[in-house]
């Protein structure tokens, strides 16, 4: 007997579960948000826009993702809790509906020198596991094929029990195989040091004799130095005799006392290797990458002859190459490389490393090799590079936070980036994007706006809704979303040149090019082309020649744009000379502190697990000075209203009257020309957004004295309404008699030089070559390179 089976043909009352289908905010005040509600659908790919410190990065990362990794944090248990960095949360009345976010964001990856592109995805791991496994010959177990890795040898007596109660002592031998180089130690280079850049030979250390920076004899070094006993302090470094001389630069850690204070003692290039040389260099305080850089020669590893690995790890092949030999392969190649291996033995390892290295091609990182340092990615190649990860990942529901993913992409490449986050969005997770190119926000489902201004004058929602929506609105994004720069009628004309001749850094080849001087020269191509080599190995040494590269702004929440870019010094004299007084009380990090927060202005209550507690200091009201020092004026404002101003309110109060300071007047007319004229003086720098950042730190290049400024991608983290600021800018130190070279991508900039070099055709080494050089006017002509096409495309030629 058969049941026929039954179905409703109502209509299905809609899952309660169902109706999650938005993250809800409202009263969002992180940073200058001023209670900004939204409603953003999940499983959409929704681009936050607006002018840059308009307040997306606090919507976003300071509110949505922050507290969706807050509420993980809190579902591991207390003592979990205890070895992760505690979260406040958000100043936010309402979060609703949020999703496990996964954060994407600009930061460059670690500047540890051990840190590559391969040990940073994993790539480097799946490797070793493989040559352990096929290489011939066999020399051990993955660790063996590890440059961060150390080979190990012991010896001594154990004991070895023998039935009931019997033992008998043997002697052992243990050793342990890495992959380490020993001569290098896994660096890849040695070193090599200038002994007249560590000190003046003709002084005694009493004297002075020492000139690494912090290395002061008033301070615990000088206690040490005098108390160690190893040599006289008062006596000249020339007349050192050859072991006090070896102790003073060579001496392993050996244990001291000096006065009754148990201590260590190390010789100075001990020191030197442990506390700057185990960092990047790039990573470095400029005055300490000055020293090292005067004090220290890095040659390749005669031994390893750069690869960082052992003889044993590079005497292991399988088909004729050795792991350094697969890690020097480009991507691309290394992939074809890995396809051809066929051994069922491993197949699951070849899977996830071909997919692993293929997620490389598909992001536009195919040029790179897995040897790269990671502390040399650009931040848009270090964004791509955390993204690899999540690509093949089976996770859905998930909230994907991008912080401008488009960052140091060609046009060409913006497609391909803008395919990968549909991609995202189509296997069911919510993406979220701060973004400023109009190719990215196009595709968007949704846009939210923020503004109208930036800094005090943002922090509102000026548009919710579809792009079109978007470009009808009477917003700054909405007027500039269709801008389209145009070619000049008129190039300037060159006054000279800087001639490279065959440049031959990383994947260039042979490149023989003349840069001219007293122009706008923009230097272009696809990522991985060859542009940065170019620059960077032939130019960026040369004198007159001042470098404004890519890297972070590093500072704490003490750190403020006057202390960054030097204003504050000639404020605090002009205080100290009219009150009669020492400058360093108008310094919140030294004698004017407020004594109860230290000139934090805050005070900090951990409460061990919990989030940490924040709140204003009660006794100088979060303006971090001492009272007395307030009382002190100049043109009758005191440090603390001086420090909350704008930078235009600062430029008019310091041009005239009592308080007329012409060398803090010159450094704020430098923050107002980079469009930083809302900028708090005391504003703390991890406030600032992206392209607060990059301005900041351009205004602060500009008081170098050099004729040829380079820029790398000034345009990052800037809006479309930002960029026409910048080429005002590049054109008045143009005008001002400077040459200006600037690797850009960005279209409006390419129109607007008076001189294009096109590097590729291709990355990697189908790069490396000039394919173009000349006005931007004949490279739309010509349409003969992948920037021709595009610029073309831009300027609707």
């Amino acid at each position: 007997m058969s049941t026929a089976k039954k179905t409703d043909k109502r209509s299905p009352t809609p899952h309660v579960a169902d109706s999650h289908d938005l993250i809800r905010v409202q009263g969002a005040r992180v940073n200058n948000l001023k209670d900004v509600s939204v409603e953003i659908p999940k499983r959409r790919l929704t681009v936050f826009t607006g002018i840059s410190g308009s307040g997306k990065s606090s919507l976003v990362f300071g509110t949505i993702a922050a507290d969706s990794q807050r509420l993980i944090n809190e579902t591991y248990s207390a003592f979990v809790q205890g070895f992760m960095p505690t979260m406040a949360r958000p100043d936010v009345d309402l979060l609703e509906g949020l999703t496990t976010a996964i954060l994407v964001d600009q930061e460059r990856m670690g500047s540890n020198p051990r840190s590559t592109v391969g040990t940073a995805t994993d790539a480097n791991a799946m490797l070793r596991i493989l040559f352990s496994r096929l290489g011939q010959p066999h020399i051990g177990p993955p660790n063996a094929y590890s440059f961060n890795v150390p080979s190990v040898r012991a010896s001594g007596a154990i004991t070895v029990e023998r039935g009931a109660g019997k033992t008998r002592t043997e002697k052992a031998t243990f050793t342990r195989l890495g992959g380490m180089c020993p001569r290098c130690e896994g660096m890849g280079s040695v070193t090599d040091f200038d002994l007249t850049a560590l000190y003046d030979e003709s002084k005694s250390l009493n004297e002075g004799a020492i000139t690494i920076p912090g290395y002061s004899m008033e301070g615990w070094y000088g206690r040490i130095f005098r108390g160690c006993g190893f040599f006289d302090p008062d006596k000249p470094i020339s007349k050192f005799s050859k072991k006090e001389l070896y102790d003073l630069l060579h001496k392993e850690p050996t244990k001291i006392k000096v006065e009754g204070i148990n201590l260590t003692y190390s010789g100075l290039i001990p020191q030197i290797q442990r506390s700057y040389l185990s960092k990047d260099v790039d990573a470095m305080q400029p005055h300490i990458r000055a020293f090292v850089e005067r004090a220290v020669t890095f040659t390749v590893c005669p031994e390893c002859n750069g690869t960082r690995l052992s003889k044993e790890a590079r005497s292991s092949k399988i088909k004729g190459k050795n792991v350094a030999d697969v890690c020097l392969m480009e991507i691309n190649d290394l992939t074809d490389w890995v396809r051809g291996l066929d051994e069922p033995s491993v197949a699951p390892l070849l899977t996830g490393l071909q997919r692993l290295l293929d997620s490389f091609s598909e992001i536009g990182l195919g040029y790179l090799s897995l040897d790269r340092s990671s502390g040399t990615l650009s931040g848009g190649e270090a964004q791509r590079t955390k993204m690899i990860r999540h690509l093949g990942s089976s996770l859905t529901d998930v909230t994907y936070v991008f912080d401008e993913p488009t960052i140091g992409l060609h046009p060409h490449d913006i497609e391909r980036m803008n395919d990968l986050l549909l991609q995202l969005r189509d296997k069911g997770n919510t993406v979220l994007v701060v973004e400023h190119k109009p190719e990215t926000i196009a595709i968007a489902d949704h846009v939210v706006d923020l503004g109208p201004g930036a800094g005090t004058e943002g922090g509102t929602v000026c548009f919710e809704g579809t792009v079109e929506g978007l470009r009808r609105s009477d917003t700054t994004t909405g007027h500039h979303l269709d801008d389209r720069a145009t070619l000049k009628d008129v190039v300037r004309p060159a006054s000279g040149a800087l001639e490279v001749r065959g440049a031959s850094a990383n994947n260039l080849r042979d490149v023989d090019v003349d840069i001219p001087l007293g122009v706008l020269c923009v230097v272009t191509g696809v990522a991985g082309s060859g542009k940065s080599s170019l620059i960077d190995g032939s130019i960026a040494g040369r004198d007159g020649v001042v470098v404004i590269d890519q890297g972070g702004i590093r500072g704490s929440r003490r750190s403020n744009p006057a202390t960054y870019t030097g204003l504050l010094d000639p404020i605090r004299k002009a205080f100290a000379k009219a009150n009669g007084v020492k400058p360093a009380l108008f310094s919140a990090n030294s004698e004017g502190a407020c004594p109860t927060c230290n000139g934090a202005g805050v005070i900090y209550t951990d409460l061990g697990v919990m989030a940490t507690v924040e709140s204003t200091c009660e006794d100088c009201e979060g303006k971090r000075f001492q009272a007395a020092v307030l009382e002190y004026t100049l043109g009758g404002r005191n440090i603390a209203e001086v420090l909350a101003m704008s930078v235009t309110e600062a430029e008019e109060f310091f041009d005239g009257g009592d308080a007329r300071t012409p060398a803090a007047h010159t450094i704020l007319d430098r923050l107002a020309d980079v469009g930083l004229g809302y900028l708090s003086l005391g504003q703390p720098l991890p406030t600032l957004s992206g392209g607060e950042r990059q301005r900041l730190k351009l205004a602060a290049h500009m008081a170098e004295k050099g004729g040829v400024y380079v820029l790398d991608e000034p345009t990052a983290g800037l809006h479309l309404a930002d960029v026409e600021r910048l080429l005002g800018l590049l054109d008045r130190l143009v005008d001002s008699g400077k040459s200006v070279i600037v690797i850009e991508h960005h279209q409006a900039v390419m129109a607007h030089a008076d001189w294009i070099i096109d590097l590729g055709p291709g990355a990697g080494h189908e790069g490396g070559r000039i394919v173009f050089e000349g006005p931007p006017a004949e490279l739309v002509a010509t349409r003969s390179t992948l920037t021709g096409e595009h610029l073309s495309s831009y300027v609707g030629a």
